[in-house]
């Protein structure tokens, strides 16, 4: 998070907008049937950001595909699988460049792909070949950067909920993901909200108070995680409307006094530089509000966001110059290009640029960075997950578990960070948890219990660091089943993760439709060193390593009884589809049936005895 270079201030002038790519449009559209879905495969376009698939039932008018994700339908690139079109109905497709997320219809469609009929039937298998002998390049890891999470004021609950203690189950969940899945920092949101008393005015003078935020890294400290200090929302006596409230302890108007504003966040900053240092701060980050696009959470315009982004950005860099500082925080990938044109023309520091997006992979916004000379500057996406909706069946679900692993595999290499919301199901800004098991958006259950998603991240965080050469053939190659291989050099441990998913999260409510998208593959594995390797393969799917098959064996219903909550935590962990076995290569060579039912999870490991 090392601060970029920025711009001296300009004149203030109006930014004129950035010119986007002239129109153009895929136009050569390959189509692949398979059984119960149709792959769908172009040529990327330079400067695109993403795509958006249309499809054409029985000769009708296009619509976009939609996967069911509750945001942004817009896909970073080639290929897409289409599993909700049912069998026999005769399709084709277009494709749609989106070059400017605010204007995603803008781009033309492209031509119609021939037409194919959507079957039922067919193989069904794939087979992936991995190269121990042939390394590609580092492993990147998206999931490591941050993690987002409830207003850390949390941390300081006494309250339970299911029995359990809110503010140390909090704190026990941010200390997992820190510890088992190597994320380094965690989105403190809501930081400057009334609950921590950071702001009163006495006889018209301001007066600022961290004794609260210090209580809050306090218990931050040990979990090993630092903080994003994301900056909203505003005290009550600072708004320009307190009765607009996002949540009880915080307020979405803009500040009435900009000055007052730019004091509060220096004195902050400047506090936190002589409690930690600037060594440490430097590691920290500020970012700029939260989803100002929406009305809940910025009843101001979205000139006065930017007037926002502008006094605190440079609040901050006067108060901290090596602390890093971003925006615009959007929701939906949305005003990226006017706010990219406002602060090339304002100055304002920007040291990496951050967004939010549900129900897709990321788009690719390094076209947008280069047209504004800024090619390089870190893409953190501060929040990121399967629905945007709280209490959705998807969050708990499996399927979301081979969301979070393509997303990470599309996001590799091209992000800073890919941050999922949030660590933990304690979380209050929409209602408090009613059950167990209740769409939350945590990767870790109340009472600190895997879900499906933090298993697909546990499995990623188990690569080497070498990624490996792989090649995918068969019915879903690419599209349907992935698999992402790698090797630690220095150990010879060969670890690959395989899965089968799809972004419809109408399947989840389609049975025989899911099993037509079950699949067999055939790993083989060459290049292999001389000697025996134990072979260990673990799984996610349905009924093993679920957290809420398990809680359905043992009856569980609403919150886990004391023996219930006991049974649950002896099931805590990523089971073995087969007891791992001792082999020895035949000329460096493995091959190794699987069976991955849509959707799974599995990670094999090949260890050097």
């Amino acid at each position: 998070m090392s601060p970029t270079p920025f711009p001296s201030p300009a004149s203030g002038a109006d930014a004129a907008p950035t010119e986007v790519e002239p129109a153009a449009h895929p136009d050569d559209i390959r189509v692949r049937v398979g059984r119960g879905q149709v792959d769908i495969d172009w040529d990327p376009l330079p400067g695109a950001a993403g795509y958006l698939v249309h499809r054409s039932d029985g000769g009708g008018p296009f619509h976009v595909v939609d996967h069911g994700g509750g945001d942004l339908l817009a896909v970073p690139g080639p290929p897409y699988a289409d599993t909700s079109v049912e069998p026999g109905r005769t399709v084709r497709y277009a494709v749609r460049p989106v070059h400017d997320p605010d204007r995603p219809d803008a781009g033309p469609l492209g031509p119609a792909s021939a037409p194919v009929a959507a079957r039922a039937d067919g193989a069904a298998r794939v087979d992936v070949d991995v190269d121990a002998g042939r390394p590609v390049g580092p492993v990147h890891r998206p999931w490591r950067d941050m993690v987002g999470s409830e207003h850390l004021s949390l941390l300081l609950s006494a309250d339970r909920v299911g029995g359990e203690p809110m503010g140390a189950g909090l704190a026990a969940a941010l200390s997992r993901v820190h510890r088992e899945l190597g994320v380094e920092r965690v989105r403190a949101h809501g930081l400057l909200g009334d609950d921590l008393g950071v702001y009163r005015e006495v006889e018209g003078r301001p007066v600022h108070d961290f004794t609260g935020i210090d209580a809050v890294l306090d218990v931050l400290a040990p979990t090993g995680l630092r903080p994003v200090l994301e900056l909203s929302f505003v005290p009550r006596a600072l708004a320009r409307d307190p009765s607009r409230e996002v949540t009880a302890a915080g307020v979405s108007s803009p500040p009435r006094d900009w000055d007052r504003w730019g004091a509060l966040v220096g004195d902050l900053v400047r506090h936190l530089r002589a409690r930690v240092g600037d060594d440490e701060l430097r590691r920290w980050a500020v970012e700029v509000w939260n989803e100002p696009d929406l009305d809940c959470f910025w009843t101001g315009s979205r000139e006065d966001y930017l007037r926002m982004y502008d006094v605190t950005a440079r609040a901050v860099r006067a108060a901290c110059p090596g602390l890093p500082v971003g925006g615009p925080a959007t929701a939906a990938t949305r005003w990226i290009e006017p706010f990219l044109d406002h602060v090339d023309v304002s100055g304002a520091p920007l040291d990496f640029l951050s967004t939010h997006v549900y129900g897709s992979p990321p788009l690719d916004l390094r076209p947008a960075l280069a047209r504004h000379d800024r090619a390089g500057t870190p893409l953190r996406w501060t929040e990121w997950g399967p629905s945007p909706t709280h209490f959705a069946p998807v969050n708990d679900s499996v399927l979301s578990a081979a969301f979070v692993a393509t997303g990470m595999r599309e996001a590799a290499g091209r992000v800073a960070a890919l941050a999922c919301w949030v660590a933990s199901d304690h979380f209050e800004e929409l209602g408090r948890p009613p059950a167990l098991l209740h769409g939350g958006f945590g990767l870790l259950s109340v009472g600190n219990l895997a879900k499906p998603r933090y298993w697909a991240l546990w499995m990623l965080e188990r690569l080497g660091p070498v990624e490996l050469a792989a090649r995918l053939d068969g019915d879903g190659a690419g599209t349907l089943v992935r698999a992402w291989p790698s090797v630690d050099p220095d150990t010879g441990r060969v670890a690959v993760v395989l899965w089968n998913g799809t972004l419809d999260q109408g399947v989840l409510a389609r049975s025989a439709q899911r099993a037509r998208l079950d699949r067999s593959v055939r790993l083989r594995v060459g290049g292999l060193g001389a000697g025996t390797y134990e072979v260990r393969h673990r799984r996610l799917d349905e009924e093993t390593s679920n957290l809420a098959a398990t809680a359905r064996r043992l009856g569980v219903h609403g919150w886990p009884t004391g023996e219930q909550w006991a049974g649950l935590r002896a099931a805590d962990h990523l089971a073995d589809a087969a007891p791992p076995t001792i082999v020895t290569p035949a000329d460096g060579r493995l091959v190794l049936p699987l069976t991955l039912p849509m959707p799974s999870v599995s990670l094999v490991e090949l260890t050097p005895r």
